[in-house]
């Protein structure tokens, strides 16, 4: 696959996913919507590290410059 995401939304990405396992950490999320978040920052893990976002290959998106 190409790469569709730059390095600010990659970053973006990783600094959502830290605060979600900080507030898991501590205490401030709980039940399934910790669970949910956990997830999603795990998305956020994966994708930042490979490049590529799947929900921006059907429309075409890119955050990459050329």
């Amino acid at each position: 696959m190409k790469a569709n995401m730059g390095s600010i939304d990659k970053a973006i990405r990783i600094v959502l996913a830290l605060v979600i396992g900080a507030l898991y950490y501590f205490g401030q999320l709980s039940g399934m919507a910790a669970t949910i978040l956990l997830i999603l920052a795990g998305v956020f893990i994966l994708t930042s590290f490979i490049g590529v976002c799947p929900l921006y290959l059907p429309f075409g998106l890119s955050t990459k410059r050329k």
